[in-house]
């Protein structure tokens, strides 16, 4: 049962940093609200007042930037799905947000909300570490850029501020001829496990390159940077081939948590089989090929 609440709708940031300054302990910033609602619905917060962003100017909207990709927070995951510019630029995200939960949160749920609520089964926080993405904070004592890595601090904790705002999420899309690919398996609408991969080859065809991140099997998603440097040199369109120790050594390197979706034990074996299938995935791609992969409970992107 919901408590009462206020409902504040400003429509600029400096009218967002007036209300956080005068009652900052009270209040809580949303966009979607799908994760926000389940939570007070179960008294695990009681704000007095919610702050709806959506309508503050500059929150919404993919646009192309000197190269990169810009998606502001108030974007919807359906948005992003169907964005021509999206498909155009990073297909793989597309793909991505096409299966973020069910179409009723894509139609609600925003890529700001998702990333600053820091749920640990999130593919979007996942995809965008190997993006290298940037998200955007604003304040009144200026604006920041902070890496994924370090924005995602651990489970539903975040660099972010109290009197800060997430404005936007920046990337550049990989280069041309990169072989990408996106799983995921989960038995739950929240995943057990999401593997982003992209291997980039240089003018010789070898992986120039690589970035593997591991997500929703621990506290934050995780770059996986040892097997990225024994991806590198190899050949792309045959890293397939022996790739078990490149899975071996990302079930070495990824940090693992006991959780309803399984224990650390069977996460860890879960990438290496998720990291070996990704390679192979990504090879056939890499050589013209469709590269089906079918398996239950796995998405693959």
């Amino acid at each position: 049962m919901l408590r009462p609440f206020a409902l504040l709708r400003p429509a600029t940031l400096p009218e967002v940093a007036d209300i956080l300054d005068a009652h900052a302990d009270e209040v809580v910033l949303y966009a979607g609200g799908t994760e926000l609602l389940l939570l007070m619905k179960e008294g695990v917060i009681r704000p007095r007042g919610l702050v709806d962003v959506k309508r503050v100017a500059g929150l919404g909207g993919i646009a192309e930037e000197g190269g990169a990709l810009a998606i502001g927070a108030t974007v919807r995951h359906r948005e992003v799905e169907q964005s021509p510019v999206v498909a155009a630029r990073c297909p793989v995200l597309a793909g991505v947000a096409r299966h973020v939960a069910n179409v009723r949160v894509r139609n609600v749920g925003t890529v700001g909300g998702n990333l600053a609520f820091a749920d640990p089964h999130s593919d979007l926080a996942t995809l965008f570490l190997a993006l290298d993405a940037t998200v955007q904070l604003w304040s009144r004592r200026g604006a920041r850029a902070v890496a994924m890595g370090e924005f995602v601090r651990g489970a539903y904790e975040t660099a972010r501020a109290d009197d800060e705002v997430l404005t936007a999420v920046r990337f550049a899309p990989w280069a041309d001829g990169t072989a990408a690919a996106y799983l995921k398996y989960g038995v739950y609408e929240r995943p057990t496990l999401g593997v982003a991969l992209a291997l980039t080859p240089g003018r010789d065809g070898a992986i120039a390159a690589a970035r593997v991140a591991v997500g929703c099997v621990g506290h934050r998603p995780q770059r996986l940077q040892e097997v990225e440097g024994a991806a590198a040199g190899r050949a792309l369109r045959d890293v397939d081939t022996g790739a078990e120790d490149l899975a071996a050594a990302a079930a070495r390197e990824v940090e693992t948590v006991d959780d309803r979706h399984g224990s650390a034990e069977y996460k860890r074996e879960m990438t290496r089989v998720f990291v070996r299938r990704a390679l192979g995935l990504a090879a056939a791609r890499a050589r013209g090929e469709e590269g089906h992969l079918r398996h239950p409970h796995t998405v693959v992107v």
